[in-house]
């Protein structure tokens, strides 16, 4: 397994991209101001993690995804613990990530690997998205944001 900086991203990186943030041109955004690294196993990139500086000392997981034939192998907790490093060893003193109220597998996985609650960002999937979300047979319309001290 190897973990490194996207340079270029392809349509595969997208796929992976737009299975946790379904509005690409959103996407693009935060890419243009982001990091982004790349789970690779045996030449097969399996999944993605995209970090972006918010404040200083504070950095952002703005997009996690591991592909779909990948998830439940512990690869989007390997992509958090790489997070977590890299952004302590940048000298960031706090990360934080935000996802959906409907999200209950990643919302136990960020706090499994120690986030914490922080705060609820109403309504902010019908603010900021064209199109309806509908995740684990529910609307979309909260943010849960969480953050971790580092």
């Amino acid at each position: 397994m190897d973990i490194k900086k996207i340079k270029d991203f392809t349509e595969e990186h997208y796929l992976v991209l737009l299975n946790a943030d379904p509005d690409r041109d959103l996407v693009n955004s935060y890419l243009k101001r982001s990091e982004a690294y790349e789970m690779v196993i045996d030449n097969k990139m399996i999944g993605l993690i995209v970090l972006l500086p918010t404040r200083p000392e504070t950095i952002e997981i703005v997009n996690i995804s591991v592909s779909d034939s990948e998830q439940g192998k512990g690869y989007g907790k390997k992509l958090l613990e790489y997070a977590i490093k890299y952004s302590k060893d940048e000298g960031y003193k706090t990360i934080e990530i935000g996802t959906g109220t409907t999200s209950f597998g990643q919302l136990y996985l960020y706090q499994k690997v120690g986030f914490r609650l922080s705060y609820i960002d109403k309504d902010f999937f019908i603010r900021h998205y064209k199109e309806e979300i509908e995740e684990n047979g529910l609307i979309l319309k909260d943010m849960v944001r969480l953050s971790m001290d580092i």
